[in-house]
């Protein structure tokens, strides 16, 4: 791994089934003893893209062409990185989130949600990807609202929580983002 304090351990690349890595990949082997570099099953990692040791990329993941994700970075399911992206280490990004081409990602990328530019800001749900995936209308819906509650109104973000728990239905999506949220430990891109 490209990592300095890399000394030789005994490390490993896990890449899952049907997963396409196109010319000029790098992926790096994790840096301490037994860690791993992990990249789920179905994904799509195109040309000249870099994934740094001890990153944890879910299934049917699209990296696009000459997108960068530093070491310790976590990318979650279904999520997609537009071209020329780079990942700050240690970032999450969300569930079927879509970060835009050429967006500098240095904090965590929410579920569900568009990102893009350099700062990175979020420009509303993913529905385009969210009903390609067969959403329900009403699942997107309560996204749409939680949405709204956390990044476009004045609310802080415990007291959005407080309202999220009393107003939003609880459904499996809309429970993962708020959970997503709550544990965040890089800050949230806005």
């Amino acid at each position: 791994p490209q990592d300095l304090k890399f000394d030789g351990e005994r490390t490993f690349v896990e890449i899952g089934d049907n997963t396409v890595i196109r010319e000029f990949v790098t992926v790096n082997r994790g840096t301490a003893e037994s860690t791993r570099t992990v990249i789920g099953r179905n994904c799509l990692i195109m040309t000249y893209s870099h994934v740094a040791h001890d990153c944890v990329v879910g299934d049917h993941v699209i990296i696009s062409n000459a997108s960068q994700v530093a070491g310790h970075a976590h990318i979650e399911d279904r999520a997609i990185l537009g071209g020329l992206v780079a990942v700050h280490q240690f970032v999450k990004i969300g569930t079927h989130a879509f970060v835009g081409g050429a967006t500098k990602v240095t904090q965590d990328v929410p579920p569900f949600l568009k990102v893009v530019g350099n700062p990175a800001k979020l420009y509303g749900l993913n529905t385009v990807g969210l009903t390609r995936s067969n959403f329900d209308p009403d699942v997107i819906r309560e996204l749409k609202r939680a949405y709204r509650l956390f990044f476009r109104s004045d609310l802080i973000l415990s007291r959005a929580m407080e309202r999220a728990r009393e107003e939003l239905k609880p459904y499996p999506e809309v429970e993962h983002f708020l959970s997503f949220l709550s544990n965040s430990e890089r800050g949230l891109a806005v």
